[in-house]
C-alpha cells in the first residue's frame, strides 16, 4: 500500500512539477538540462501514474506491482473488487493510449516528411554559396531542416539569401545542422503526442511550448559557437521583422513557432548569465532521481 500512496504522490507531484517548470526562466540558461528535465517529468509522471492504477488494483496478491502482476493469471489468486477492476482497466487504458497516440505521431510525422522531401525533389535547387543546402526560389523568408535517419535536409528560401548577410545566414545554417544533429525532432514527438491525448488540459500545451523554446535556444547555443553571437541575434530580428510562415508539417525552423518569444532568444544571445554551479549540479542530479524513482517503486514490493 505504501509503494501505490508513493506513486501517487509522485504522479500528482508530477504535475505540480510541470506547471512550475513550464513557467521556469532559469531553464533559459541551461536548455540543455531543462530538456532533459522535461523529459525525466515527462517519464516520471507516466510511469508513477500507471503504476500506481497498477498497485491499486494488484492490492490483494499484496507483491507490489512487477510482483502481483503474475498474480491475474493464478486461479488461486484473491479476486479483485469492482474498484480493482476499474483501477485494472484504467491502467491498460491510459498505457494503451498513450503508446497508440505516439505511434501515430512517428506515422504522421514520417509520411509528411515523406512528402516534403518528394516535393523539394521537384521544386528546390542547390545553390554554390549555401553548399549542403537546398533552395526554395520563393520570396519570404524560411529556412528549416527536414530531420532523418540517414541523412537531414536543411533548406532555405531565396527571400532568406536576400534578406539575411553572409554572418547572419551561417548562424541560422547552424541553427538548423544542429537541429538536425541533436534529432531535437524526437524530443518533441512523446509531448505533441501528449497533447493529442490531453487537448483539454492547458497545462499540457504550456509543456509542449515550454520544450520547444528550449530546443530553440539550444539549437541557438550551437549556432553561436565560434562566431558572434550578434549575427544570429540580428538574424532572429529580421525574421520576425519578416513574419515567416511556419515550417512544414514534420521540420523544424528558425522562426517555426509565432508564439514562440524571440526577444527572449535574442536577449539571451545577447547578454548570457550562466547558470550557478551548484544550481546546474543538483539540476543535473535531479534528472536521473526523477526518471529513476517510481521505476524502483515498481520494483520493490510493497
Amino acid at each position: 500500500m505504501t509503494g501505490t500512496a508513493l506513486l501517487a504522490l509522485i504522479s500528482l507531484g508530477t504535475v505540480g512539477g510541470a506547471h512550475l517548470l513550464s513557467r521556469a526562466r532559469w531553464t533559459w540558461r541551461t536548455p540543455r538540462i531543462g530538456i532533459a528535465l522535461w523529459q525525466a517529468l515527462g517519464l516520471c509522471w507516466g510511469v508513477a501514474t500507471i503504476g500506481a492504477l497498477l498497485g491499486l488494483a494488484l492490492l490483494p496478491y499484496r507483491k507490489g506491482v512487477l510482483g502481483g502482476l503474475p498474480g491475474l493469471y493464478d486461479d488461486q489468486a484473491a479476486r479483485l473488487n469492482p474498484g480493482q477492476v476499474a483501477a485494472l482497466l484504467a491502467a491498460i487504458s491510459l498505457t494503451g493510449v498513450l503508446l497508440v497516440m505516439l505511434m501515430f505521431a512517428v506515422l504522421r510525422v514520417v509520411r509528411a516528411r515523406r512528402r516534403h522531401r518528394a516535393l523539394l525533389a521537384l521544386v528546390s535547387r542547390r545553390d554554390s554559396s549555401v553548399p549542403g543546402t537546398l533552395v526554395l526560389d520563393h520570396p519570404g523568408a524560411a529556412a528549416y531542416c527536414v530531420p532523418g535517419v540517414r541523412s537531414s535536409k536543411v533548406v532555405v528560401s531565396a527571400g532568406t539569401l536576400e534578406l539575411l548577410d553572409r554572418g547572419e545566414l551561417a548562424a541560422v545554417l547552424a541553427h538548423e545542422r544542429a537541429h538536425a544533429r541533436e534529432r531535437h525532432d524526437l524530443v518533441l514527438l512523446p509531448f505533441a503526442s501528449l497533447r493529442q491525448v490531453f487537448p483539454q488540459f492547458r497545462l499540457v500545451g504550456r509543456c509542449l511550448d515550454a520544450v520547444e523554446l528550449l530546443i530553440e535556444m539550444a539549437a541557438d547555443d550551437r549556432a553561436r559557437h565560434g562566431r558572434p553571437p550578434r549575427e544570429l541575434a540580428t538574424a532572429l530580428l529580421r525574421f520576425a521583422a519578416a513574419r515567416p510562415a511556419a515550417a512544414p508539417s514534420g521540420t523544424l525552423g528558425v522562426a517555426s513557432h509565432s508564439d514562440i518569444p524571440v526577444m527572449a532568444r535574442v536577449n539571451r544571445l545577447l547578454e548570457p548569465e550562466p547558470l550557478p554551479r551548484r544550481v546546474r549540479l543538483a539540476a543535473s542530479v535531479a534528472v536521473p532521481v526523477i526518471a529513476v524513482l517510481p521505476l524502483l517503486l515498481l520494483v520493490l514490493p510493497h
